[in-house]
């Protein structure tokens, strides 16, 4: 084991639930380490979804996912987080008391911290797209096949199959429509999880031939050296079909795994982890949880709802951190203390 790093809070989780958790955090003098299995900050908006338009963002009325990853890492830029990433927590040891707890965390690339609290914002878990009932699909893994968009130019020009029937499938259907040479959406029935809105749009499009629909079920792909030149489709009549294309979007969901979270004691609840209302504490004191891995009643699982159980997971927070220290509730709009750690005074 190497050094023992030693800070006032470790948020397991970099997304934006997580980022904004540095903020709310290092407005109250708490400094925070965050650890995340993913290479790079953003959680699922910048792996999943950098491109796709987000609409109700507080104060913008349309901000894509890598913007506002990009956003809330220069807002708690003041604050000088430190990222530990493509790392996952592996170990979670309680040093302290009840009412002074202290926490000794290690990862899987050997980084111990030790912290006064613990704030899980890990969304759903570690998560990883399911892949496609098809053999060989990783020869074109990253080159033709893909499960996010993260440049939409990639796509100008050619002909995409995207595979699915939820939000993703139909968002990204409509929105590679005007880019692509062709779109061809496959799904095994005419039936769609999608927002009603986003359906009928797809429905227009089919109608005016400007997109494909296709009720059928993926079962193989051509190509060579990565690249796909056709998909193999098998549709109700179990006969089977080529598609020609030069990209495949499958959308078929996320498998979600708590991976050691689930073993910290927290009364887990169908993989998620309950929290007091007033202050998103789990059952364990010191240990928080924010984002869309908490769950209470009324809970709704909007990137705006885990800010509100930031902002108060924080107030929380600081009780162990200072416990000999009074908070004072203070707005950034008029606090020149406030203002001055943001270095805007």
């Amino acid at each position: 084991m190497g050094d023992v790093i030693r800070t006032d809070a470790i948020i397991v989780g970099a997304g934006p639930v997580g980022l904004f958790a540095v903020f709310e955090l290092g407005l109250l003098d708490i400094k925070a380490h965050l650890i995340d299995i993913l290479p790079k900050i953003g959680g699922q908006c910048a792996e999943l979804y950098p491109e796709k338009p987000i609409y109700d963002i507080p104060g913008y009325p349309v901000i894509k996912g890598q913007g506002l990853v990009d956003a809330l890492e220069k807002q708690i830029h003041p604050f000088g987080p430190t990222f530990h990433l493509g790392e996952m927590v592996e170990k979670l040891e309680v040093l302290g008391t009840a009412e002074r707890p202290l926490f000794c965390v290690a990862t899987d690339a050997g980084t111990t911290i030790e912290a006064k609290v613990v704030v899980i914002a890990a969304g759903g878990g570690s998560f990883q797209p399911k892949r496609p009932p098809t053999p060989g699909v990783e020869a074109f893994e990253g080159k033709s096949v893909f499960y996010s968009v993260r440049k939409i130019e990639h796509f100008r020009g050619r002909r995409v199959v995207i595979a699915g029937g939820g939000d993703s499938a139909l968002d990204w259907a409509l929105n590679l429509q005007p880019v692509a040479s062709r779109v061809a959406l496959v799904h095994r029935r005419d039936e769609f999880r999608a927002a009603p809105h986003s359906v009928n749009a797809m429905r227009g499009l089919v109608a005016e031939k400007k997109m494909d629909l296709v009720i059928a079920q993926l079962c193989g792909l051509k190509g060579e050296g990565g690249q796909l030149t056709a998909v193999t489709a098998r549709g109700a009549d179990q006969a089977t079909f080529d598609l020609a294309c030069d990209d495949l979007l499958a959308f078929y969901g996320l498998t979600m795994r708590l991976g050691p979270i689930a073993e910290w004691g927290l009364n887990l609840r169908e993989n998620l982890v309950p929290v007091d209302v007033a202050t998103f504490e789990t059952s364990a004191p010191g240990i928080f949880a924010i984002g869309d891995i908490a769950t209470y009643p009324g809970k709704l699982k909007l990137i705006l709802s885990g800010f509100h159980e930031a902002a108060l997971a924080a107030q929380k927070a600081h009780r162990y951190v200072y416990p000999d220290k009074k908070l004072l509730f203070q707005y950034t709009t008029s606090s020149t203390n406030l203002q001055r750690k943001l270095g805007v005074s």
